[in-house]
């Protein structure tokens, strides 16, 4: 890890003397959608969770429920909803009164193990409190026309506690073995990446094989305004599917992130230490690149939400730029101080709640444009950005717990590259905003409903179409290639290139048998095509089944 971050949380180490630490709920928790579905149903945005920047403090997370549930008559709650409510809770129940808000089991095992329901190990003394539990993960997928049996498999555990009320703790580790489906596969073999993990093995040909580590200590800086976190994770900016600005699609990195909560404000600062992009071989050390990134998410009125996004990467090798530690200043004037050398971003977001139903959100990413260029007409290059809007519906035609979504992401070419592919906005070659890269336009749209307290049910849908490369021609979706390297100055539209299209259809049932313990069925067709036959159609229908406990699903229907 970085010498620089690690010199960084040496001069916070005072700071431990404040109470209020924390730790974070998982990405891709069912508890996010479920925070998601109270926060609008209850007609007002919360100035504790801004679940735009995610991982959330499960501190928040239990103060926000707990006022919910309070109120849950006057916002019509369901009996599901309750018990969700009762449930996500309990899953956090040290920040509960007495931090014993963890539902108590029927039966224990030895009476040592499952003494809490969602609790493998539960330990709550004066000045300690830990929680452990096994990671466990099977899955077994088969793929028409695939000879081949398919299934992930993960063993691990995940342990995360309070010391003396001044530090939280959080570590996470799982071995993984995996056979992917065919268009996966031919992701991975491109790209030398496999999604969401760093190194990994083949042991066998189409299996790879490798180790998820997560971990972080986060104390308060100043008592519940300003926490600490240090750590290697990854992370989630945006209230849709997709995320302009940061996604948890890549690897997970090294971090140090302030966040910052104050009156209806909350702040969060992140320094990162990524990887570049790398061709595969013996093994040897790596070199490191850097990110810093700024989100200001504001609670205008109790009903909009706007956001504020500034990131850079720096085009230096093994060298953190000391001029972007400044946790306030305006990183476009420092880029240019130094000679503009670096990729910087901007970006703004909304979320509107209308009517304790209905949730509007959008993201706008600006890489760079000319506004003369923009308003021309003549399809400059340079006018790098993306647009995200979305529309979610909560009890839909008045059916409980059945909710809808709806997404457009649109890209254009050559956004998020550099012309130093150090600076390019990736990481451990794979992208860290949206899976597709650049030049696309997508529409997702899914369903869910959940008819009884432990049945999940799931349908989605997606489309998108993109101008790929074709004989090595730059067209600006490849986001690993330098855009020096591009075709043309002009007549560049948001589909350049050999224009493909993709349909994806997925159904999932998922049955909870205890907090954290699930069993998961389902199915998905994948129909990729060129336009005017330039390459043969490439078909994928699989299914799968199995079951997990304490990780989220891992799922392949991201580009």
């Amino acid at each position: 890890m970085s010498k620089k971050l690690l010199f960084l949380l040496t001069l916070s180490l005072p700071a431990t003397w404040a109470q209020a630490q924390t730790t974070y709920i998982p990405l891709n928790y069912v508890e996010y959608g479920i925070l998601d579905r109270l926060e609008t149903r209850s007609g007002s945005l919360s100035d504790e969770l801004f679940l735009t920047s995610k991982p959330v403090m499960r501190k928040s997370v239990v103060n926000f429920l707990s006022e919910v549930s309070k109120n849950s008559s006057a916002n019509s709650l369901s009996k599901i909803d309750r018990y969700n409510i009762s449930r996500s809770i309990s899953k956090s129940g040290e920040w509960a009164e007495e931090r014993n808000g963890a539902i108590d089991s029927r039966t224990s095992w030895f009476n040592t193990f499952y003494k809490k329901q969602p609790d493998f190990l539960h330990v709550n003394k004066d000045n300690f409190f830990l929680v452990a539990n096994p990671v466990i993960s099977y899955q077994y997928m088969k793929e028409q026309n695939n000879p081949n049996n398919l299934f992930w498999s993960g063993r691990g555990a995940e342990i995360r506690g309070i010391i003396a009320d001044k530090v939280g703790f959080y570590t996470y580790f799982t071995d993984n073995q995996e056979n992917v489906p065919s268009f996966v596969n031919n992701w991975i073999g491109r790209q030398s990446a496999v999604p969401g993990a760093d190194f990994y093995q083949t042991p066998k040909p189409g299996v790879f094989d490798y180790m998820q580590a997560r971990g972080y200590v986060d104390f308060a800086a100043v008592k519940d305004h300003i926490n600490v976190t240090f750590g290697y994770d990854k992370h989630f900016i945006g209230d849709g599917m997709r995320s302009m600005f940061l996604s948890d699609f890549a690897a997970g990195a090294a971090f140090l992130r302030l966040t910052t909560k104050v009156w209806k404000l909350n702040y969060q600062n992140l320094y990162m230490e990524l990887t570049p992009q790398y061709v595969r071989g013996a093994d040897r050390r790596l070199p490191h690149k850097y990110a810093t990134m700024h989100h200001l998410s504001v609670n205008v009125t109790r009903w909009l939400n706007i956001g504020a996004f500034e990131s850079v990467m720096f085009s230096r090798r093994d060298r953190y730029e000391f001029g972007y530690l400044n946790p306030i200043i305006f990183y476009r004037q420092v880029e240019r101080a130094m000679g503009s050398p670096d990729n910087v971003n901007l970006g703004m977001n909304a979320k509107i709640i209308i009517a304790k139903h209905v949730q509007l959100y959008g993201q706008v990413m600006l890489d760079e444009f000319k506004s003369k260029e923009l308003f021309g007409g003549r399809g400059w290059w340079g006018n790098k950005f993306g647009l995200q809007a979305g529309l979610k519906y909560f009890d839909a035609f008045t059916i409980k717990n059945l909710d809808i979504q709806g997404e457009i992401n649109a890209v254009r070419p050559y956004s998020y590259s550099h012309y130093d592919s150090t600076a390019n906005y990736t990481h451990y070659n794979q992208p860290m905003a949206h899976p597709l890269g650049a030049g696309f336009a997508e529409a997702i749209g899914v369903i869910r409903y959940q008819p009884a307290k432990n049945l999940f049910i799931m349908l989605k849908g997606s489309y998108y179409k993109q101008g790929l490369d074709s004989n090595g021609t730059n067209f600006g979706s490849n986001i690993f290639m330098e855009y020096d390297t591009r075709t043309s100055e002009y007549g560049v539209g948001l589909i350049n290139g050999v224009p493909a299209n993709c349909l994806t259809l997925e159904g999932l049932v998922s049955y909870e048998i205890r907090p954290n313990i699930f069993l998961d069925l389902g199915a998905t067709q994948r129909t990729f095509t060129y336009e005017n036959n330039y390459l043969p159609e490439q078909q994928s229908m699989y299914y799968y089944g199995g079951l997990r406990i304490n990780i989220a699903r891992r799922d392949y229907n991201y580009y």
